[in-house]
């Protein structure tokens, strides 16, 4: 018990802190946070709106390309922000009651915090200004949400110890993850594409995420290839992984070694 509560406040003093360097004290870097996915969104918005007459679901390209982007950046946002966690508080690691694993948790936390407030304010907008009147599953886009940010920590944590021991695995890392954004669904739905495009991108667990939280925007969509089960375990298993590694990384974090 008295463990949990010493690691409950260092992660909550991690927290604080994290804001602070992040956001600082002024309110600019609230507002940035916002206005970078809605300039995104926007800017694809019009794109599309110029070369197609309506978006593969519904009538608002707003909201189609939202769908797609804000659940693809539980992901992303949050395996960008946790592949620094070790090396920007390594300082603190010479205090024994400070781990790696609570820098972890402390970024974890502020990211899905901000990437919640995010898609929140952004839905509103989109549903105030385009007059969108559909019903939403509020509990499924929970569940999509936190399948993309555990999938986030996974990878994340791997990333951690696998961009301090191999140079190269970055650049690889790098490679592979760029055009994600392109060909997890966030322009297009995977029911729509031949096969064996279609089945070779559904082993991409973000094209599952993606169609998870759709399914719960869009009551008219099924989402009839969509595997549940596979984005959780996927998950689960790059963040056993992760942990795995950190674990056995831990004496050598600790005294500067990696």
């Amino acid at each position: 018990m008295g463990y949990l509560t010493t690691h409950f406040r260092v992660v909550g003093a991690l927290l604080v802190r994290e804001m602070a360097t992040r956001f600082g004290s002024k309110p600019g870097g609230y507002v940035w946070a916002l206005l970078d996915p809605a300039a995104h969104i926007l800017l694809m918005t019009v794109i599309f709106q110029a070369i197609a007459r309506a978006p593969a679901l519904g009538t608002s390209f707003a909201l189609f390309f939202a769908t797609g982007y804000i659940a693809f950046q539980f992901y992303q946002a949050m395996t960008g922000y946790l592949n620094a966690a070790v090396k920007a508080n390594k300082a603190l690691f010479s205090y024994p009651i400070v781990t790696p694993f609570d820098a972890i948790v402390s970024r974890f936390i502020l990211q899905l915090m901000t990437d919640t407030l995010v898609t929140i304010l952004i839905l509103m907008m989109i549903i105030e200004l385009g007059g969108v009147t559909q019903p939403m599953n509020l509990g499924g886009m929970i569940e999509a949400a936190g399948a993309a940010a555990l999938l986030g920590l996974g990878i994340g944590t791997i990333n951690i110890v696998m961009f301090a021991r191999f140079s190269l695995y970055e650049q690889i890392f790098g490679i592979i993850n760029r055009p994600l954004f392109m060909i997890s669904g966030v322009f297009f739905l995977p029911e729509s594409l031949p096969h064996p495009f279609r089945d070779f991108l559904l082993y991409n667990p973000l094209v599952h995420v993606i169609m998870w939280f759709r399914a719960s925007i869009y009551p008219e969509y099924r989402a009839d290839l969509l595997d549940k089960g596979y984005v959780i375990e996927f998950a689960l298993v790059c963040f056993v992984a992760g942990l795995l590694l950190l674990t056995t990384s831990m004496r050598e974090i600790r005294e500067d070694r990696l």
